[in-house]
């Protein structure tokens, strides 16, 4: 049985999931099967009545996609990406761990003003970015089918958040721009007609058409980031595009596929438009996302786990754990609780509490009504900013003045800026790990969000402290370094190449 792999719309086999293999069911194609069954549907021989209104019905929504496809492609850009990614050569050295990278993806106008949504994988670590913006029919001034390449802008990065893998970019424009509203992805079932834009392979202002395969599809355990599965077809390239519904909204952001070729098979991720207007607005007013919890786990019910702890239904939502001090226990949430429903919401099973949780951002509220034995109670929980992501460190990053090649590391000095997004340290000195090269090193991993306070025994206070007691160093000796990692002191041995 061959092997599937998960692929980021750039054609790179490691997608923000983490899902990198599964054993593949009978393979899953991608074709226009269900369009012909339609077609032999509408027009059964015999009956001129069901031909008539088949040729109608068929015009009817080729016309619908017609002026969907003219008006959406208006608002899809194309984003040309330039910077520096770590290295895949076997030999670690300055040379290979930081690389030139060029990309490209797809992108979406969701504001007049210019700003656009992409994915973060599209423009990471970039130095510089330029997006074609599609031309009108006015600005293509001819009626030949073979439309004129767009104008160029710069953009910069407003935001990145890795978790969702989207990014927020504002163009540099001095005009209105066409652009589209975010619809409810909540409201999307399977078998809906959707379509995706974008630019697959490279070949800008393509539209595929297919349905929704599922949605809230979860695709590691116990994660609350879901997607919208469809079989539009989507390969590299149409990365950051949107998923469009009939009505011109966009329901989600293409972001990576399932595929045993590299090419589509019918198996593309989305993500749901509901999750992308939460990042997207919280990117346009902090820069970042300040993500909430309440500080509750939650377990769904099963038919066992009722038995055995004596709860009066076999579905929903308990409570297995309420951290002290957090918003959940000063509202007066308690362990075994049964979560009946989240802002008016039934709650069925745990991943949906998380999901709806994890959209909403630090300082909301949400309104929970639990079931406490026999009484049915109503809390109002505050949420409090979720301890940052390591990964948000990449984006202060500069490979030229960063690298510590010897260790596989980008490094920070712990400014006033980086401080406050670190948790209390132990020593208020040393460097801050942002990109840690591990597999391009020997020994032990540093990681994301350590902090370097000592090297062999050697206070470290900056980035040139490091340098400096790493430059005697040669290949095949030990650097021990004292790291803070999540409060806690720790050695990690590098053996130097």
């Amino acid at each position: 049985m061959k092997r599937r792999e998960t692929m980021n719309l750039n054609g790179l086999r490691d997608d923000p999931t983490g899902v990198h293999e599964a054993r593949l069911a009978p393979r899953e194609r991608s074709d226009t099967s269900w369009v012909i069954l339609l077609a032999l549907l509408l027009f059964l021989p015999g009956h001129p009545v069901l031909q008539a209104q088949g040729v109608s019905d068929l015009r009817a929504l080729s016309g619908t996609l017609e002026t969907l496809s003219e008006s959406v492609s208006l608002t899809v850009v194309q984003i040309f990406a330039t910077g520096y990614r770590t290295g895949q050569g076997v030999v670690p050295s300055s040379g290979d761990l930081v690389a030139r990278r060029r990309g490209s993806g797809s992108g979406v106008i969701l504001d007049a003003s210019g700003y656009v949504v992409t994915n973060a994988h599209v423009v990471a670590n970039a130095s510089q970015i330029v997006v074609e913006l599609p031309l009108s029919d006015r600005e293509a001034n001819g009626q030949s089918v073979l439309q004129p390449r767009g104008h160029t802008v710069k953009a910069q990065v407003v935001g990145v958040d890795r978790e969702t893998d989207l990014a927020v970019l504002k163009l540099q424009v001095d005009r209105d721009l066409p652009y589209l509203e975010l619809g409810d992805s909540e409201a999307l079932q399977p078998g809906q007609l959707v379509t995706a834009f974008g630019s697959p392979l490279g070949l800008n202002n393509s539209v595929s058409l297919g349905i929704v395969s599922a949605v809230a599809r979860q695709l590691r355990p116990d994660d609350p980031m879901i997607y919208i599965q469809t079989d539009a077809a989507i390969n590299a390239g149409n990365s950051g595009g949107p998923l469009v519904d009939l009505d011109g909204r966009v329901v989600g952001i293409n972001t990576f596929i399932y595929s045993q070729s590299g090419g589509s098979e019918g198996i593309g991720f989305a993500v749901p438009s509901n999750i992308v207007r939460a990042v997207y607005q919280q990117i346009r007013q902090y820069g970042r996302v300040r993500r909430g919890e309440i500080g509750a786990r939650a377990q769904t019910i099963t038919p066992a786990l009722a038995g055995g702890l004596g709860l009066p239904q076999v579905w929903g939502v308990v409570l297995a754990d309420v951290r002290p001090s957090s918003p959940a226990d000063t509202a007066g949430l308690r362990v075994g609780d049964i979560v009946l429903s989240l802002d008016g919401k039934t709650m069925e099973n745990a991943r949906q509490f998380q999901v709806n949780v994890y959209q909403r951002r630090a300082g909301q509220a949400v309104n929970l009504e639990v079931l406490r034995g026999d009484a049915r109670l109503k809390y109002s929980v505050a949420l409090i900013e979720r301890p940052g992501d390591p990964d948000r460190f990449q984006e202060m990053v500069r490979p030229a003045e960063h690298l510590v090649p010897k260790l596989g590391i980008l490094a920070l000095n712990l400014t006033p800026d980086v401080m406050a997004m670190l948790p209390a340290l132990r020593q208020p000195r040393g460097v801050v790990v942002a990109v840690s090269a591990a597999a391009r090193v020997r020994g032990e991993s540093l990681l994301p969000g350590d902090v370097i306070h000592a090297l062999n025994k050697r206070p470290v206070g900056s980035m040139l402290g490091l340098r400096t007691h790493l430059e005697p160093l040669g290949s095949g000796d030990a650097a021990v370094l004292q790291v803070e990692r999540s409060g806690r002191l720790l050695y990690v041995t590098v053996i130097l190449d």
